[in-house]
């Protein structure tokens, strides 16, 4: 999805949310200037014509193991629950604000981290951005800049889908996600209307 497809989206979750578009585009030239490495060829050759599974960290990703195939993206703290069941991602998707140790350990044994700027974030890039020592792609939900990308989506989860839909994959089984979960508090539940209505533009029912 190119930008001038997104951004009528992306000006929809600003109203929604009252974000702040200028602090968006301050963290995107932060990440740009903490990144000395741009390996969006590793994700787009692990993803191109390959089944790809994502996972989110919903509860219910622990029962639904049993579906996944292909290549593995996990949202943020999903990778760990993968982990601990033996599983290490091929790419996480992460705004850094689940972050541990254990993503510069996987990063160092292949896993792409997929970094994500927002407005909100900047202290976490700071942070986290020069520890990873492996493979490394950086996002936006604003413009796009050289070497900070924009595939779409809002939330790590649905960004990862959007991820593997514009680059290429075979075909999307989606794991780990409950949009339908109650119990949780205004902002959330927003997020999750939100990741439904953008997921139903790249034909995706969660």
């Amino acid at each position: 999805m190119n930008f001038c497809e997104w951004e009528p989206h992306y000006r929809g979750i600003l109203d929604y949310f009252g974000f702040d578009r200028a602090a968006d585009e301050e963290a995107a030239r932060l990440l740009a200037s903490l990144v000395t490495r741009d390996n969006l060829l590793s994700l787009a050759s692990l993803t191109e014509g390959n089944e790809v599974t994502v996972c989110g960290n919903a509860p219910c990703l622990k029962d639904e193991f049993k579906k996944i195939r292909g290549v593995v993206f996990a949202a943020d703290a999903a990778a760990e629950v993968l982990l601990d069941h033996g599983v290490r991602p091929d790419a996480v998707f992460t705004d850094l604000d689940g972050a541990t140790d254990r993503f510069i350990d996987m990063n160092r044994a292949g896993t792409i981290i997929v970094v994500h700027a927002h407005g909100d974030n900047m202290p976490l890039l700071r942070h986290w951005v020069p520890r990873f020592p492996g493979p490394l792609v950086a996002t936006t939900q604003a413009a796009p800049l050289p070497g900070v990308h924009n595939f779409g989506g809002f939330t790590d989860g649905d960004r990862a889908v959007f991820a593997a839909d514009e680059l290429g994959a075979s075909g999307i089984t989606i794991i780990g996600f409950d949009l339908d979960d109650k119990n949780v508090d205004p902002v959330k539940r927003g997020k999750h209307i939100w990741a439904r209505t953008l997921l139903r533009l790249i034909g995706h029912e969660c």
